[in-house]
């Protein structure tokens, strides 16, 4: 894993994408987040309704991924419960197979429920798909979202996606607290 997360950081400083990835400030998460929020709020038609229903949101601003054969993506973020942030996570993930580029998306993860809020805050490196499941919501044209997803207890929604990578999935993706 630290193997391809230096791969990650190689592709993406070759290819000038890597500004924020490394380390950011409480300040430039923060910063992050509410811009982040923002994109959510204008994308997602029930984005605000979705948040202050939500047990907590975790958002990661801007998650780099990178692939030559050997891919990795990094990001950091902040833990929200009722607007104010309470903890700051880094997710990371590592894939083999075919696959070339370099992408840049945000990524806001909804608790509905109090129980998977308190799972995730109370692991010490919680995996998307193996620790709990994610229901990853398509969002179409303007904002239109497949409702029957909003029943999940965590829902994950991947938006802003720039660059020459595709990829619409949370498998795998392991979150872990940040010591800010």
């Amino acid at each position: 894993m630290k193997k391809a997360i230096g791969v990650v950081l190689g592709l993406l400083l070759a290819c000038g994408m890597a500004k924020g990835v490394l380390a950011a400030t409480k300040a430039e998460i923060e910063a992050g987040a509410d811009a982040a929020l923002e994109r959510f709020y204008t994308e997602v038609r029930d984005g605000k309704k979705l948040v202050k229903d939500a047990k907590g949101a975790l958002i990661f601003p801007a998650v780099f991924k990178a692939g030559l054969g050997l891919g990795g993506e990094y990001g950091e973020g902040a833990l929200r419960i009722k607007g104010k942030t309470v903890d700051y996570y880094n997710t990371a993930a590592a894939s083999l197979g075919l696959q070339l580029g370099v992408q840049k998306k945000s990524i806001v993860i909804l608790f509905m429920q109090e129980e998977a809020l308190n799972r995730f805050r109370q692991s010490s490196g919680w995996k998307a798909g193996v620790d709990a499941s994610v229901a990853v919501v398509t969002v179409g044209a303007g904002g239109a979202m497949d409702t029957s997803k909003y029943k999940e207890p965590i829902l994950g929604f991947i938006f802003g996606q720039k660059g020459l990578m595709y990829n619409l999935t949370l498998e795998g993706a392991k979150f872990s607290k940040m010591r800010r």
